[in-house]
C-alpha cells in the first residue's frame, strides 16, 4: 500500500486495513480548483495537514464545495519538493484520542503545491495566475509568529527585507515580500477582493500580517515602486481584510510509535525526511482530536461554508476574547509551565507530566486560581470547561506523543503573552493583587533555570531553540548548583518587558523571581523540592 495516487486506487485494500478515504472525485476536484481556485494556503506544516485540510476534506466529502486546496510553501522548499509531490499531496491524518483508539484518514483535499519560489517561474507564476482569479477568497497563513517579521531577534531589519524594499515586487526575496508581490498581482488585475487570513497561534494575528504587507506597500508606493493606489487597496477592507483567528490543535512531530501503527497496517514509504533546513516531515501527521479555529467573520469575496465542518465565525471582539483565553490563561501557559519543568525534570512526554503530582498541581493551580479571575468569557467557548478539557483530556492523552522540549522552543517569545497578559489584569484590577500571584513568579524563575542548561540531577540537557538564547542565557549560564545570583546581576533580564510583558522589578515580583531561582539552584533535586514548598 502505497501513499499515491497509484497506491490509493486500490480502495479495498485501504479500507480494509481500516483507513477512511476521500470520498470525492478527486480528478474532477482538482481540475475545478486549477480553473476557479477558492484558498491557497501558505506554510504546509503538521497543522495545516492535520487542521485546515481535513476541514475542506470534509466539505468535499459532504459535496459542500467542489474544489481544493492549494498549498504553498515558502520557508522550506523540500516539504513540497520531497514529500507533497512524491506523495502525489496525499498524507495520513492519525487522530491519537484519549480512549486509546486511532482514526486513520487519507486526506486528498490539497490538490496543488507550490513553493513560493520568485525565482521560479513556473512555480511562481501559478501562484501570480491563482492571485489574479475572481474566484480566490481566501489565502491562509500557518507559518508560525516569526514569518510576520520583519526584522531579526535584536529588532535589525532583516537583509532581505531591506533589499526588497528597495527593489519592488518583481522578483522579491523575503517571505512577506512573496506574499505582497502576489497580492500586488491581484491589485493590477482588477483590485479584486480578497481575506489574508493569519491562522497562526499568536494574539491579533491578522494585524501581524496586516503590519507585515502593509510595510511592504507603503515602502513601495513611497519609493515609486508600486502605485499609491497598491497601498490604498491594502489598506481598504472592503478590498482586502486581515481576519483575526484562534486556533487550536496539539499537532506533535509525527512519532516512531505511529508509523509502527501504520506499518503494521502495510503502508509503504512511510520514512521521514529531515531537510536541509532541519524541517522533519514524514507522510502521515498525528494529532489530538479535539480542535477549535474561530475566524473573524470578515471576508470581502465571499468564503467556503467552513462553518459546516467546525469552524466558528464570529465578530473581532468575540475572537479576541478566545484567543485571550486560551493563549494567556486556558492553555498556552500551561503548555509553558510543563516545558520549562519538564527538560528540567527529564520528562520525554507531555501525558508523563500530567502524572507527576506536583506539576499538574502547578498548572492547575496557575489556571484555575492565578489565571481564570482574570479571563473575559468569549460566551461561544465556556473558560472553565476548556480548562477542563486540557487538564482532564488533552494533556494526559497517552497516546499524544508531545514532548515539553517542542513545547519550550522560543519560549523568551511567549512569556509576555502567555503569563504578562495576567500581570497587566491584576494590575489593572479594582479588586485583584499582583502579589497573589505566587506561581507565575515561580514560572519566570524556572525558565531562568532551565536556561542554565543543568537539569535537576545535576547533568546537562539541551535547550531547544530560541532566538535570545545568545541575549538572555549568558545572564545565567555561569551559575553552578550550590550558587546564587542577585536581583541585580540578573537587572537587565528581569526588567525587559518585551520578554516578561511587565518589568518585574515595577510589578513587585523581580525580588520573589529570583529567591525561587536561587532556591532551584541549591543542588540537585532543588527544582522538586522548590516545587513541593510552593505548589
Amino acid at each position: 500500500m502505497k501513499l499515491n495516487g497509484q497506491g490509493l486506487a486500490d480502495r479495498a485494500g485501504w479500507e480494509a486495513a481500516g483507513f477512511e478515504l476521500p470520498k470525492f472525485d478527486r480528478t474532477k476536484v482538482a481540475q475545478a480548483t486549477r480553473e476557479n481556485p477558492v484558498w491557497i494556503h501558505f506554510g504546509v506544516g503538521n497543522i495545516f495537514r492535520a487542521f485546515q485540510a481535513n476541514v475542506v476534506q470534509k466539505l468535499l466529502n459532504n459535496g459542500e464545495m467542489d474544489t481544493g486546496l492549494v498549498a504553498a510553501e515558502g520557508f522550506d522548499y523540500e516539504i513540497v519538493e520531497k514529500m507533497n509531490r512524491p506523495h502525489d499531496d496525499y498524507s495520513i491524518l492519525v487522530t491519537l484520542k484519549s480512549d486509546g483508539s486511532v482514526e486513520k484518514t487519507v486526506v486528498g483535499s490539497i490538490v496543488e503545491s507550490h513553493t513560493l519560489d520568485s525565482q521560479n517561474d513556473a512555480e511562481y507564476g501559478r501562484l501570480k495566475e491563482i492571485f489574479t482569479k475572481d474566484s480566490l477568497q481566501m489565502a491562509s497563513f500557518t507559518i508560525t509568529e516569526k514569518g510576520y517579521s520583519l526584522v531579526n531577534g535584536k529588532g535589525e531589519q532583516l537583509a532581505d527585507v531591506a533589499a526588497d524594499f528597495a527593489a519592488g515586487p518583481d522578483k522579491p526575496k523575503s517571505y512577506i515580500g512573496k506574499v505582497a508581490s502576489l497580492l500586488y498581482a491581484r491589485f493590477q488585475a482588477g483590485a479584486k477582493p480578497i481575506a489574508m487570513v493569519s491562522m497562526d497561534n499568536c494574539s491579533h494575528n491578522g494585524d501581524k500580517l496586516y503590519a507585515a504587507i502593509s510595510a511592504f506597500a507603503e515602502k513601495w508606493s513611497a519609493n515609486g515602486l508600486v502605485e499609491q493606489a497598491f497601498l490604498n487597496y491594502v489598506n481598504d477592507k472592503a478590498n482586502v481584510s486581515f481576519p483575526w483567528s484562534m486556533i487550536d490543535k496539539i499537532t506533535p512531530r509525527p512519532d516512531a510509535s505511529v508509523e509502527e501503527i501504520l506499518k503494521k497496517d502495510g503502508v509503504e514509504g512511510l520514512e521521514p525526511v529531515v531537510t536541509s533546513k532541519n524541517t522533519y516531515v514524514a507522510p502521515f501527521v498525528n494529532a489530538e482530536e479535539c480542535e477549535y479555529l474561530v475566524i473573524e467573520n470578515a471576508f470581502p469575496n465571499g468564503r467556503p461554508p467552513l462553518e459546516k465542518a467546525g469552524v466558528m465565525f464570529t465578530e473581532r471582539e468575540t475572537v479576541d476574547k478566545v484567543e485571550k483565553m486560551k493563549v494567556c490563561t486556558c492553555l498556552n501557559p500551561l503548555h509553558t509551565c510543563l516545558a520549562i519543568f519538564g527538560c528540567i525534570l527529564g520528562h520525554q512526554k507531555i501525558s508523563e507530566e500530567m502524572k507527576d503530582v506536583e506539576l499538574k498541581k502547578l498548572i492547575e493551580t496557575v489556571g484555575y486560581q492565578e489565571g481564570l479571575p482574570v479571563v473575559v468569557n468569549p460566551g461561544i467557548l465556556d473558560p472553565r470547561s476548556f480548562i477542563d478539557t486540557v487538564i482532564n483530556v488533552r494533556f494526559p492523552n497517552p497516546f499524544m506523543p508531545d514532548t515539553p522540549q517542542r513545547i519550550a522552543t522560543d519560549t523568551s517569545q511567549k512569556l509576555a503573552i502567555r503569563f504578562g497578559e495576567t500581570i497587566k489584569a491584576y494590575q489593572a484590577s479594582p479588586d485583584l493583587d499582583v502579589t497573589q500571584l505566587k506561581l507565575i513568579p515561580l514560572v519566570f524563575a524556572g525558565w531562568l533555570r532551565y536556561l542554565t542548561g543543568i537539569n535537576d540531577e545535576g547533568g546537562s540537557f539541551e535547550l531547544s531553540p530560541d532566538p535570545l538564547l545568545d541575549t538572555v542565557r549568558p545572564y545565567v549560564a555561569g551559575q553552578k548548583l550550590g550558587s546564587t545570583v542577585s536581583a541585580d546581576e540578573l537587572k537587565p533580564v528581569l526588567e525587559d518587558s518585551k520578554i516578561f510583558g511587565v518589568n518585574l522589578f515595577d510589578a513587585g515580583m523581580a525580588q520573589e523571581v529570583v529567591r525561587y531561582l536561587n532556591e532551584m539552584l541549591a543542588g540537585p533535586g532543588a527544582v522538586r523540592e522548590t516545587l513541593k514548598k510552593y505548589v
